[in-house]
């Protein structure tokens, strides 16, 4: 039994420790948010001639903010690494398989369907930034017609949908899981008990991104 003298310690440090397990850490949240927000900016300003400039840099740090994600996703933390939505991916071909010899809808693994579409959701927004990126600077250097325009316009247009797409699996996965899947990539944490799969935050190093990202833009804008 546990003595009258440890309980107030065992109570404090309850109470002291935050809610649920960190599964995200800091630099994969503010590439995340600096991604969205640098998209959603320039799309908004894509139209006008007086917001040009800001659209530009936006654009400019779309590419810029997807190589840390690469570079940070291949010699980063475990927890950060992209190989395991790869892997997700390479197991579309034997789900797709398996809908089809399915005779009964119950027969299905929808949970892993749902996440599948969730990754290739987001592979499909990462190779999708690569054209949307080259028709921006090729318009902006002039290289061409109008015609590159509406290329560059079309593919921005692409993009937005697979960001509806990406945002609307997300809400529908919370609803049929009950557990709110955005969460996580605000606080970093996950409702649930057990240990953190994320033993550092490296906040210093999301420090350092938003810094620079705010720094390119403005540099770019003087």
């Amino acid at each position: 039994m546990q003595s009258v003298s440890t309980l107030p310690r065992a109570v404090g440090a309850a109470q002291l420790s935050p809610a649920g397990r960190r599964v995200v850490d800091a630099p994969v949240r503010a590439f995340h948010w600096l991604f969205a927000a640098s998209f959603l900016g320039a799309f908004v300003t894509g139209d006008s001639e007086y917001w040009r400039e800001v659209h530009v840099a936006l654009g400019y740090l779309m590419p810029a903010l997807l190589g840390f994600r690469l570079l940070y996703g291949l010699v980063g933390p475990r927890h950060a690494r992209l190989a395991p939505t790869w892997r997700k991916l390479s197991s579309l071909p034997a789900w797709l398989r398996s809908v089809r010899r399915g005779r009964w809808l119950a027969d299905v693994d929808w949970r892993h369907g749902e996440n599948l579409l969730i990754a290739l959701m987001v592979a499909a927004m990462i190779v999708a930034v690569v054209p949307v990126a080259l028709s921006g600077f090729v318009v902006y250097q002039e290289w061409g017609g109008d015609w590159l325009e509406e290329v560059h316009e079309f593919f921005g247009n692409a993009f937005l949908a697979l960001v509806g797409a990406h945002v609307a699996a997300l809400v529908i996965s919370s609803v049929l899981r009950r557990r709110n899947r955005v969460v996580p990539m605000i606080t970093g944490r996950a409702s649930g008990s057990g240990p953190d799969l994320v033993r550092s935050n490296r906040a210093w190093l999301a420090a350092l991104l938003w810094i620079a990202s705010i720094g390119f833009v403005a540099r770019q804008l003087l």
